[in-house]
């Protein structure tokens, strides 16, 4: 326990990805074998479950650390962090435990089933053996809350360090149900099996943001463009009748859409697609809203593929025939990817053309093989891509991607050949209700806000109904200044949060927005955040939820 509370100190204490990567290797080199595999599951989420409610946590804490409740949750909601907080009040133990990070974990599952008598006093226990930054680490194991700024891949390309294995085979590896508690280090790392390589992704290519005018990238003709669709990149690999489903942050989720099991036997072997997955609710692109209620899911039922069902945007070609193509052209890649698609729809709906005259045919095959092109589209004039652009939104995308008709399939980001021209955000006026402190150098001002628009209730009077939080877009200044006025102006506290004196303006900017039923105003945006602090109006000029809906494409 010692060597890994000494790691998660290094890593929390750099923002430096080499100094992570160093340490996490070096841990993985000296480390036991049983510690390897729970440090490898709690860095990719697969803690135990949490034997112990932190309102528990909290009051027996504060009773071990000789200060009443009230004056306890003071100091959480300064300090921001619940381990942290019992790490600093509780009495300093002497480190005087030997046990291993595997023992604390295995302990932890069996405290679960123990009576509160008993998880008390394990608690008192351990809280007393351990030093403050032992202690810290102890109760972030407790309350499963681990999040120390280390990613998968940086955890993967750690790990190669120290064993030598290909990070793409480690990633494959370590997905999947295993269980940290049965599982040996030999058998989930180390043990080489032929399937490992099967799955191996390619590097993604990233595009960078159109900053200057599109007119600079010259000559039009050169350009192919296409919709930025709003949903995950994914690269999809046919091998050896085996498909693996990668996305760009290089997590193997082919488990949780298990709808593209179908192209198995219609995508041919040692075929690999570079393409967006997609909501596709009633047979039509769904808002990334709806993508969320499939997102992080450890079980899919049947239920939830028949609501939610996905499909995949295909614009690009990375193998073909067993063959890295990557650095063929980009209308090249396209061509290909272009005449085998129309072959496998020509033999399933018994025509030579894509658009079937009979759309109820071709709907059918499209639900029973979720796969459908991104439009290559080529325009005569800048204007008329810049008019394509302004369509975005009725189409569902989030503007347009730009790709050089000769430029290879490149690594990572890079400038010149692919350009992402996104449409202006949309934005609302609103005011601000209710606040919380930040995070990290933030934690002592009130920064993260609540804001609300204007409605009608029952009696005809307007009130205020709350619709989205941020927590950027102001100076430091300006959020000093916001936080002394919050200080002022609390009307009330409901643990960490305030309710505030409406009284103030922002203007919000979001990506996307679509109706929910999970949030109160019925509306859910994407990616809100503060564009302007309006000083210059009064809230009865903020807008009204109407205005927000009628933001809503086809709302």
């Amino acid at each position: 326990m010692k060597r890994f509370s000494q790691l998660i100190k290094t890593l929390d204490s750099t923002n430096k990805t080499n100094v992570k990567v160093n340490a996490l290797a070096e841990y993985f080199s000296e480390a036991p074998n049983e510690d390897k595999v729970w440090t490898i599951a709690i860095l990719s989420h697969r803690r135990p479950p949490r034997p112990i409610n932190t309102t528990l946590l909290r009051e027996w804490a504060s009773e071990l650390a000789s200060i009443p409740l009230w004056l306890f949750e003071e100091s959480y909601h300064i300090v921001g962090d619940l381990a942290e907080t019992i790490a600093l009040v509780v009495p300093e133990g002497e480190n005087a435990t030997d046990k291993s990070l595997t023992q604390f974990l295995k302990e932890m599952i069996w405290l679960k089933k123990q009576p509160d008598e008993g998880k008390k006093a394990y608690l008192f226990q351990n809280w007393t053996q351990l030093d403050y930054y032992g202690r810290f680490v102890f109760t972030k194991l407790i309350t499963g809350g681990f999040r120390i700024g280390v990613s998968q891949k940086l955890m993967t390309k750690a790990l190669s360090k120290a064993t030598g294995i290909d990070e793409d085979v480690l990633a494959y590896k370590l997905m999947g149900n295993w269980d940290p508690n049965s599982i040996s280090f030999q058998d989930l790392v180390l043990e080489e099996r032929e399937s490992d390589f099967l799955s191996k992704p390619y590097p993604f290519y990233l595009a960078y943001a159109l900053e200057d005018k599109v007119e600079d990238l010259e000559n039009v003709r050169d350009w192919s463009v296409e919709h930025k669709w709003d949903g995950i990149r994914v690269q999809v690999i046919i091998r050896n009748n085996e498909l693996f489903v990668w996305s760009r942050g290089e997590e193997l989720v082919t488990d949780k859409y298990p709808e593209f099991q179908t192209f198995i036997g219609q995508i041919p072997n040692g075929t690999v697609l570079d393409g967006e997955l997609l909501p596709y609710p009633n047979n039509e692109i769904g808002t990334f809203n709806d993508l969320q209620t499939r997102i992080g899911r450890k079980t899919v039922s049947k239920k939830l593929l028949e609501k939610t069902p996905v499909m995949l945007k295909a614009y690009d070609l990375l193998e073909w025939a067993g063959q890295d193509i990557r650095n063929t052209s980009f209308l090249e890649r396209r061509e290909l990817l272009e005449g085998f698609l129309k072959d496998i729809f020509s033999k399933r709906v018994a025509s030579s053309d894509l658009s079937h005259k009979n759309p109820k045919v071709v709907e059918a095959t499209r639900r029973d093989l979720p796969l459908l092109l991104s439009e290559r589209m080529q325009f005569d004039s800048w204007d008329e891509v810049a008019q394509e652009r302004e369509r975005s939104r009725e189409k569902r995308s989030e503007g347009l991607m730009l790709k050089k008709l000769d430029s290879p399939y490149q690594v990572g980001r890079k400038k010149g050949d692919w350009w992402k021209w996104k449409v202006d955000p949309l934005t609302i006026d609103a005011v601000l209700t209710y606040a919380m402190r930040g995070h990290g150098r933030r934690s002592n001002l009130f920064t993260d806000y609540t804001f609300a628009l204007w409605q009608k209730n029952e009696k005809g009077e307007k009130e205020l109904v709350t619709f989205a939080k941020a927590y950027s877009g102001l100076t430091d200044a300006e959020f000093r200044e916001v936080d002394a006025w919050i200080k002022r102006n609390t009307l009330e506290r409901f643990g960490p949060v305030r309710s505030v004196t409406p009284h103030h303006v922002f203007e919000i900017a979001f990506e996307g927005i679509a109706f929910s039923k999970r949030h109160k105003s019925g509306v859910a945006t994407r990616f809100p955040r503060i564009l302007r602090w309006r000083k210059d109006k009064k809230i009865e000029e903020a807008n009204t939820l109407d205005d927000l809906k009628a933001l809503i494409p086809n709302g």
